[in-house]
């Protein structure tokens, strides 16, 4: 009974957090993209604005990977930590294991969210319209081809490069120039905290792999021929 009313406990945890951390993604860069023009400034700080742009859905706005091959990999990647959680929320995983994994399903999922619908219930963003709600499958993309909503901009200081410095000597760069959203930010911050807090656990994965590997080798030889030693 205790076992069932921890596994209880612990997996509406891990739903709820989910589902509010997705809320908050949501509200925020509705609000932003039905708000504000396409690269709009506002200046919060001298070293945080909110600068809305828009990308193919990698974090931080990076944009090298094919869409459509972005998008399933994401799709892959919830499917594997979902499950994975379930896994370890039915073992009895300890509170923080449970939460931080939790941060990376939400943050995978959200941008998922952009990707999968934006396209079809929002007009397109421009230098020169703001965003609007249209009729279902009238927006500015297809299904899985929306752009994600980035905001979050910190240029904590200025500096530039020394001169013999390769490629890049002599040039002005900005620390931190990403400009990320909440999802992205909650996948970051998952991932440090797992590698800071979460060792134990993430030492018993990389066993558990191992044992694996090593218990399909052993399978593998038992279905195999038998060995001889020397010749006949």
């Amino acid at each position: 009974m205790k076992r069932k009313n921890g596994f209880l406990s612990k997996g509406l945890l891990a739903v709820g957090l989910v589902m509010a951390l997705l809320v908050i993604d949501q509200i925020i860069k509705i609000a932003v993209k039905t708000n504000m023009l396409l690269y709009d400034d506002i200046w919060i700080a001298d070293w945080f604005q909110i600068h809305f742009i828009e990308n193919n859905g990698m974090a931080f706005g990076m944009t090298f990977i094919n869409k459509y091959v972005l998008t399933s990999f994401r799709l892959v990647a919830i499917i594997a930590i979902g499950w994975y959680l379930y896994k370890q929320v039915k073992s009895g995983a300890r509170t923080r294991y449970v939460v931080l994994l939790s941060m990376l399903l939400a943050g995978a999922a959200g941008n998922l969210i952009d990707c999968m619908f934006y396209g079809l219930v929002f007009s397109e963003s421009t230098h020169f319209t703001i965003s609007t709600f249209v009729p279902f499958g009238e927006g500015y993309a297809g299904f899985l081809t929306g752009k994600v909503v980035d905001m979050f901009y910190f240029p904590l200081f200025h500096a530039t490069w020394p001169d013999w410095w390769p490629f890049c000597g002599g040039e002005e760069f900005i620390f931190f120039s990403p400009v990320f959203n909440f999802a992205d930010a909650c996948v970051s911050v998952g991932v440090v905290a797992l590698l800071l807090f979460c060792r134990k656990e993430l030492a018993t994965l990389s066993i558990d792999n191992a044992k694996a590997k090593s218990e399909e080798s052993v399978v593998e030889d038992e279905d195999g021929e038998p060995s001889t030693e020397g010749g006949e």
